[in-house]
């Protein structure tokens, strides 16, 4: 296995930050290009090469050594992880919204640009969203042109900026511009290089949803990690590890092995705390051993005593009931009850069931005695092994013939060893006659089953096969019934609530108590009869039953092994539980959990298919696939032919890897054979609209696009040109 990747533990970012060289582009006109990304702000003059890229994210730190509050912006509020929890953007999802925190990040924008004037001088070209609301646009306009006194502003879409940058040639004028936003994914026709606004779609799906759905698989995969994963990790993840299939379902079907899921797996180590395990010599593995034998041996003692003087409670309770019994026949009615009642007893019926429990439970606990007597013998009977003439004898017990009116204190007790030593002999010689003739009986059934498979083998592996099939059936449905039984809300759970709830009002349980020497005696258990209820409500425990099916079902299959060619070793129950054990340990080993580590299988191709289908993750919604179908059925074949020469794709997320095949895989069935299906990724997916944008305003059409603060004034905040990359292009 390879070593597994680190998630990078984030650096602090610096104490201040260096401003650009202002005086360029003093008393010039050179426009301020900003791209207004919901996650990232990327801005600059237009004549830079490259824009300063920052989190779209505003928070406010208190610092205990400083007066007042401090304004954090971008990685800045990365400094700890309270600010973190206390950050804003200026979006709500797709819409731009949180104005007091987007006026923060034109601050920060203006600072770092080094604009130290008293107002911004320069034109200012900055990005919104298809179909973007009138209320977001008039707010914006609000804070440039009478916050910052902008001379001009111009609102250009961000996808068709990116695909202006990446389409110099005339040709290349006619596409589909597919844009995978954070929250958003658009899909906009492009004809004569003007977007076709009255047909474009925008899905509510976007890359912080996909990061949000991975982050729920991996909490779901790995429920013990010993730290705390939030969206930062599971989008780290997403952009790091994750791509798009082909083909979805073929995918699935080849990691049908616990091999194939292992070279499929990405193996994450999480910064976590480890926990420093002292490492113990053999002496004191010897002394930890030894004394938890010794607690064991004390422990059984304790119990042996502890059972011995129940033993003795329990014959001196019969005695004394049994004593009361014999004085009923020489006293009147009035005199016995009052006898029975100051024991607690309310009548005879309850008196003599007191007794037979009494009796079963003292007769029990001599078995008990007799067992652990005869277990003592049997040990004893191992160390005799080397003498066979000292295992045939059979042992004599003279005392047991002689009376006890003739025998003194320790002859008597001697006489009591002596008869519980006959019943362990005589328990070892039923044992032993019982197993004779359960040997004899296999024999005799081995024998019949031997005939039978000489006489008729097919037959004989028909009826095999099929009673091998009968206990799989049975031991299944167990597991099923066990498992419906964790689920309170299931048909079984929901049984067996009632039974506990008739049998909890039902009469039948003996609970009655009783006063044995002034104490209260609760009798339940007594009777074996108060036990079924166990037997009732526990339908889903394990038994003895469910052992003897497996014991029974590997000797089956052991038959099936030596006697059917067709049925191998992979056929059997163990290979096959131990095959779809190690499915499951391939998709989250054991102990995964307890060394930080994140393992990425499935989740590499799950996430990015939502996009195809979102109901994978409960968004009801259509997917890409089906919203390029239904933006080129709205055009005619020769138009629709022009569209899929080109279909251009940008964003964050379409630098995964993959997505160029899976658009090929999606279109080329919608499409007619003869009709040229062309897919093209940005060459910058994240930075292109802000490079377009960027040309775009160094050109002499910018300043037609432009809104002044004289059109402002006159025509309000809605106020917006009408021009190819704007959300007016006269396509409305």
């Amino acid at each position: 296995m390879s070593a597994p990747y680190r998630y990078p533990t984030p650096e602090p970012p610096p104490a201040g930050f260096t401003v650009d060289d202002y005086d360029a582009f003093r008393g010039t006109s050179e426009p301020i290009v900003i791209d207004n990304g919901s996650s990232n702000l990327r801005f600059g003059f237009a004549s830079a090469n490259d824009p300063v890229s920052q989190q779209n994210i505003v928070s406010r730190y208190k610092d205990r050594r400083l007066p007042g509050t401090v304004l954090l912006f971008g990685d800045a509020v990365d400094i700890e992880a309270t600010t973190r929890t206390q950050s804003r953007t200026p979006w709500e999802g797709d819409l731009l919204l949180n104005f007091d925190a987007m006026e923060s990040a034109l601050d920060y924008v203006f600072i770092k640009l080094g604009v130290d004037t008293g107002t911004v001088e320069h034109p200012i070209a900055i990005t919104e969203r298809i179909c973007s609301p009138l209320h977001s646009r008039t707010l914006t306009s609000e804070l440039l042109f009478e916050l910052y006194n902008a001379p001009a502003v111009c609102y250009p879409i961000d996808a068709l900026m990116s695909f202006h940058h990446n389409s110099p040639a005339p040709e290349d004028r006619d596409g589909l511009v597919l844009s995978f936003n954070t929250y958003s994914t658009s899909i906009i026709p492009v004809l004569d290089g003007r977007g076709i606004l009255s047909q474009a779609k925008r899905m509510p799906w976007g890359a912080a949803h996909a990061s949000d759905y991975m982050l729920k698989l991996v909490q779901l995969k790995h429920p013990t990690l010993p730290m705390r994963l939030t969206n930062q990790h599971s989008t780290w993840m997403m952009q790091n590890f994750c791509e798009f299939a082909p083909d979805y379902r073929e995918l699935i079907r080849s990691l049908d092995d616990a091999t194939a899921i292992q070279t499929a797996d990405r193996i994450i180590q999480m910064p976590y705390a480890a926990t420093v395990q002292t490492e113990k010599t053999e002496e004191e593995i010897a002394r930890a051993t030894e004394k938890r034998r010794e607690t064991g041996r004390r422990l059984q003692e304790q119990l042996a005593k502890k059972r011995a003087e129940q033993l003795i409670e329990k014959e001196q309770d019969l005695a004394h009931l049994l004593e009361i019994k014999a004085q009923r026949p020489g006293l009147k009615k009035a005199e016995w009850i009052n006898v029975l009642r100051k024991d607690g007893i309310d009548d005879d019926d309850e008196l003599d069931e007191a007794i037979e429990a009494l009796e079963i439970a003292v007769k029990k606990a001599k078995r008990k005695e007799a067992a652990d007597l005869a277990a003592a013998a049997a040990a004893a009977d191992d160390k005799e092994k080397d003498d066979p003439n000292a295992m045939n004898e059979e042992p004599t017990f003279p005392l047991l013939e002689m009376p006890d009116a003739e025998l003194d204190e320790e002859q008597l007790k001697e006489k009591k060893k002596q008869r519980l030593l006959k019943a362990g002999y005589d328990a070892r010689m039923r044992a032993k006659a019982e197993k004779e003739r359960i040997k004899k009986e296999a024999e005799d059934a081995q024998k019949r089953e031997d005939e039978e498979r000489e006489r008729d083998i097919d037959g004989w592996t028909a009826r095999v096969r099929g009673e091998r099939e009968a206990l799989l059936v049975k031991i299944k449905e167990r597991k099923r019934r066990r498992a419906a039984m964790s689920d309170r809300k299931s048909a079984a759970a929901q049984a067996r609530m009632k039974n506990i709830a008739s049998l909890a009002a039902d009469a039948g349980p003996s609970k009655k108590r009783r006063k044995t020497n002034g104490e209260d005696k609760d009798t339940f258990g007594a009777n074996d009869d108060d036990w079924s209820i166990y037997r009732k409500i526990q339908t889903g425990a394990s038994s003895s039953d469910e052992e003897d099916d497996e014991i029974a079902l590997l000797a089956l299959e052991t038959k099936l092994l030596a006697h059917d060619p067709a049925f191998t070793a992979a056929d059997t129950h163990a290979a096959q539980t131990a095959a779809r054990g190690a499915l499951v340990a391939a998709v989250r080993p054991p102990g995964a959990d307890a060394r930080g580590h994140v393992h990425l299988s499935l989740e590499r191709w799950r996430v990015p298919e939502t996009w195809w289908s979102p109901s994978m993750a409960g968004a009801d919604i259509a997917g890409l696939g089906e919203l390029i179908q239904v933006v080129l059925s709205a055009f005619p074949v020769d138009e629709r032919a022009r569209l899929a020469r080109r279909v251009f794709f940008t964003g964050g997320p379409a630098q995964l890897p993959g997505l160029d095949e899976r658009l090929r895989q999606t279109l080329r069935p919608i499409l007619p054979p003869e009709m040229e299906l062309g897919v093209v990724k940005a060459f910058d997916p994240v930075l292109d609209a802000w490079r377009g944008m960027a040309s775009f305003a160094r050109s002499e059409e910018f300043k037609s696009a432009c809104i002044t603060k004289e059109e402002y004034e006159e025509y309000g905040g809605e106020r917006i040109k009408k021009w190819w990359g704007g959300n007016w292009n006269g396509a409305l």
